[in-house]
């Protein structure tokens, strides 16, 4: 069997590494920055967890991740005590972050110099995705070392694909927010005009659900916009992070993207109202000012 180790326990790792261990029978080793959490994910799924990334990352055959953001990143792979320090030549590091596509070559490159496989693949789903195991897996990097890794990946996921070279799993995942963005906006839209109008917006989205407008935004939150409760899924700090990092990369490769700057304003001001560990679907919050 393969020797695993995970960094990061999060609300999206912590289930990915859980299904790992159930559905392999393997013991992993974990890091979490608050050592709390790995030692609870270590009493539900068994393993052990580690003091460092790399700690558990040493001997390892494969490590995986998932962070917070750029720094993070380097902080838990090329940082003094990261993962990178403790990997052997021949190994494989999988990072699920959502992340720059920089920053997925520049880790690809370095990985390289010590010998090690790298593939970027962030995850899109949000925590039930990662707590049912049904996540989509956007992949970048060299087709051995994604062949090497899909497996593994396929314990949360549903759907896995290699979309190109290093940091082409970053941009896969920009484009992803970039569409969800505009989603979001419009459902908001929807859901308020319907309810300004007097109509029972259960019944409306039951109907239209089936039609050209749906989605699974309209699935899945059109119920948490009509209760106006916000708790349920992906944050509006992390969301305005990722905004952030596709709007950078549009500057830099000459795109234009109006309604995703527009929408990313709409979650500052949504940020303002207090809502910044609200999930997305908040932003009808600003129409109800």
């Amino acid at each position: 069997m393969s020797k695993i180790g995970w960094v990061g326990l999060g609300v999206m790792g912590f289930p990915m590494a859980g299904h790992i261990a159930t559905k392999t029978g393997q013991p992993l080793t974990v890091y979490n920055r608050t050592a709390a959490k790995a030692q609870t994910w270590v009493q539900r799924f068994g393993g052990s967890a580690a003091s460092t990334p790399k700690a558990a990352a040493e001997g390892a055959d494969i490590v995986l991740a998932c962070v917070g953001n750029d720094d993070d990143l380097r902080q838990v792979t090329i940082g003094p005590e990261g993962a990178f320090q403790s990997m052997k030549r021949g190994s494989l590091f999988v990072d699920h972050t959502t992340a720059s596509a920089d920053v997925a070559r520049e880790l690809s490159a370095e990985a390289a110099k010590r010998g090690i496989g790298f593939v970027d693949a962030p995850v899109s789903g949000g925590q039930a995705g990662a707590e049912n195991g049904v996540l989509t897996v956007m992949c970048g990097g060299d087709a051995a070392e994604y062949s090497r890794a899909e497996p593994t990946i396929m314990n949360y996921a549903r759907m896995c694909k290699l979309l190109g070279p290093s940091g082409s799993g970053q941009l896969a995942k920009m484009c992803n927010q970039i569409a969800i963005a505009g989603l979001v906006q419009g459902l908001a839209e929807c859901v308020q005009f319907g309810m300004n109008a007097g109509l029972n917006m259960e019944n409306v989205i039951e109907v239209i659900s089936k039609g050209a407008a749906g989605s699974w935004q309209m699935e899945n939150r059109h119920k948490t916009m009509i209760a106006n409760k916000f708790d349920f899924g992906f944050a509006v700090d992390l969301m305005r992070k990722d905004l952030g990092i596709c709007l950078n990369e549009a500057r830099r490769n000459g795109s234009h993207l109006p309604v995703t700057a527009l929408v990313d304003q709409f979650y500052s001001e949504v940020q303002k109202l207090g809502g910044k560990r609200w999930d997305t679907s908040s932003l009808i919050a600003r129409l109800r000012k």
